[in-house]
């Protein structure tokens, strides 16, 4: 088993600063492709808000399949994550740049699916990484950091592709195909750049017990739930760039826009890790879900840009704010040698909920109107504010997860 870095050591461990860089390249890459989807099914591919939906539940369900899995294999592996992770990245990087060739919709959610088919292979295993490689208490401040250079990534991808629209060319499959260049980055800094410590020998591994989630501890459970229902609240945020689209943006601006909520997300991160450590996960997600249910009640009844720029910077902070504590709470509730393992369920109920999340909210938006879409997302987060504080009561890390 793999025991965590000595608490006396400074700051963050570097294995842990350079899986922060390769998230960073990699949203580098991710976030010049994103941004342009919605344009892309709008204008090039004559695709609505239901496409859309579809396009991003889909994908994101796929990944939350695989993040189970994956996650589970790590721990299997006795802790053995970094393939798997560069296997992600990989996939990712070879699919992404070519959605801008796409010739229909359904081109779309293929290669939009194959994406997220690599951060599903990743995403548990590399938390997982950073929960073992991090003293107990700076887990919040590790994933706020990791988040923190993640969202600074997305910002940079947006502005890199504002400059290419902007000053180079207008042409979006060539926009997106500029994204395959940091994403070789990111993939060579994984395998070059990240070292995992040494593992147990194999006859030392602990055996895990059966895979079912009945054998998840009941506060476990109840937070899983909870993030279930909220992630009906947290629709895909490419929405956010279609309601730009819709009120008359351009390219460039939706692009600047698309910088900007990241810019917000990724300054406070860090901080939300930090305070997520001393005050408490559970206290830093109830003020961020809550300020979600606000900003969507605002986002139903805006009906100019700049209210939608002010709507989605305040969005973007609060947002950013809790991302560290969310991933910081399963990691204090995970027994060390299944803590790939527990990462896979946060993912997979997550994605199993994102189907029905993002196709609901795109039909609400096409068929009904925009301001029931954001008004539904608003209630949802009011309601997982409340279950989180009346609910869910987190205790102390569990020894295994049948506790």
């Amino acid at each position: 088993m793999v025991s965590k870095t000595n608490a006396k050591a400074p700051w963050l461990p570097r294995p842990v600063i350079f899986l922060a860089l390769v998230s960073f390249l990699n949203d580098i890459a991710s976030d010049i492709v994103i941004p342009l989807i919605p344009i892309v099914l709008a204008t090039v591919l004559a695709a609505g808000p239901a496409a859309l939906g579809l396009v991003e539940g889909v994908a994101d369900a796929l990944a939350a399949l695989l993040k189970l899995w994956a996650g589970r294999h790590s721990d299997r592996a006795g802790g053995r994550r970094k393939p798997l992770v560069i296997a992600g990245y990989v996939l990712s990087n070879l699919a992404r740049p070519l959605i801008g060739l796409s010739g229909s919709w359904m081109t779309v959610l293929l290669l939009r699916s194959l994406d997220r088919v690599g951060k599903g292979i990743r995403s548990a295993p590399r938390d997982a990484m950073i929960g073992e490689l991090t003293p107990p208490d700076r887990t919040g401040l590790a994933f706020g950091f990791h988040r923190a250079l993640d969202n600074f990534g997305a910002v940079l991808g947006g502005l890199t592709a504002a400059v290419v629209v902007y000053l180079v060319t207008a042409d979006l499959a060539t926009v997106l195909l500029l994204s395959a260049i940091p994403g070789a980055a990111c993939v060579l800094l994984m395998v070059l750049g990240v070292q995992e410590p040494r593992k147990a020998p194999a006859a030392q591994r602990a055996k895990l017990p059966p895979l079912s989630w009945a054998m998840l501890s009941p506060p476990t459970r109840r937070y899983l739930l909870v993030l279930g229902l909220f992630t009906f609240a947290r629709v895909s945020e490419t929405f956010l760039v279609l309601r730009g689209h819709e009120l008359g943006a351009g390219v460039l601006e939706l692009l600047l826009l698309w910088s900007a909520l990241n810019a917000a997300k990724a300054l406070a991160s860090y901080p939300g890790g930090a305070v997520s450590d001393r005050l408490g996960r559970r206290a830093v997600l109830l003020a961020s879900w809550t300020a979600y249910a606000a900003s969507f009640y605002f986002l139903s009844r805006l009906d100019t840009m700049a209210a939608l720029w002010i709507v989605v910077i305040v969005y973007g902070a609060f947002a950013g704010f809790s991302e560290g504590a969310e991933r910081a709470l399963i990691d204090d509730m995970a027994p060390p040698s299944e803590r790939g393992t527990a990462f896979g369920w946060y993912y997979l109920v997550a994605g199993l909920a994102a189907i029905p999340a993002a196709v609901l909210f795109g039909a609400l938006w096409q068929w009904a109107s925009v301001a029931l879409a954001f008004s539904f997302a608003a209630a949802a987060a009011c309601a997982s504010a409340l279950l989180l504080l009346l609910w869910v009561r987190p205790g102390q890390r569990a020894t295994a997860l049948s506790v």
